[in-house]
């Protein structure tokens, strides 16, 4: 594998990619015929002798047909956030966004969203990149406003309050109507809310009705990066 030389984060090289490949199609197979997710991989992983980062990016990416297509039928295009209440899954976008920056692997999955596969979750502190990450986020509200953005965090992640009021205040010097709120359940109440999702969770995804892919877009519209299939 090719490594990052940041934090030794690995891109499948091509003879990886091509057992990637075949191991999706197998995975798909199993996936279609009922077997359990779990044991599908570790089937698939074992056969193909795939490390755990190739097993994860397996997991990430590949769902039944029948997911998969449903996933898809919520996402909206991006004018449709216009003047629109929307609600941010915070962690989810800023760990997406900040991996990208630093070119890290990414991969489109078959839902159509864009995931990380830094498997980070509340190992993720705001650092010298979150700024970036916010300003690309920042330009594509401002372009397509909003009628109200909540950016929703996590409250037991570290320095979580911390990071909202830092959060409230680029919503306020972008000129954006908006607020940063801490939650202790976030996932369900992003979940209940009718308004549109900017996330790629996909468990938020499976209990929404509308939902934009905005750290996708910002992925591959303005850093222009090409993220994994298989």
């Amino acid at each position: 594998m090719a490594v990052d030389n940041q934090k030794g984060t690995l891109w499948p090289n091509q003879r990886e990619l091509l057992l990637l490949k075949k191991a999706a199609r197998d995975l798909r197979f199993l996936l279609e015929r009922g077997y359990k997710r779990k044991t599908a991989i570790a089937f698939v992983g074992n056969h193909y002798q795939l490390s755990k980062a190739l097993r994860h990016m397996l997991f990430r990416a590949v769902m039944p047909r029948d997911v998969a297509r449903s996933r898809r039928s919520k996402r909206v295009w991006l004018r449709e956030i216009e003047g629109e209440d929307v609600l941010v899954d915070g962690y989810n976008c800023f760990i997406t966004l900040e991996s990208a920056i630093r070119e890290l692997p990414v991969i489109r999955c078959d839902d159509g969203f864009i995931r990380d596969v830094s498997g980070i979750f509340r190992r993720f502190r705001p650092g010298s990149r979150t700024l970036s990450a916010w300003q690309m986020m920042e330009g594509v509200f401002r372009r397509h406003r909003p009628g109200y953005i909540r950016v929703f965090l996590d409250a037991p992640y570290s320095k979580s309050g911390t990071f909202c009021r830092r959060v409230n205040s680029w919503l306020k010097e972008a000129g954006l109507k908006g607020e940063c709120v801490l939650s202790r359940k976030s996932e369900r109440l992003l979940a209940r809310s009718s308004a549109i999702k900017i996330t790629a969770d996909s468990v938020i995804i499976d209990h929404s009705q509308r939902v934009f892919d905005l750290t996708g877009h910002i992925i591959t519209r303005l850093l222009r990066l090409r993220p994994l299939t298989f």
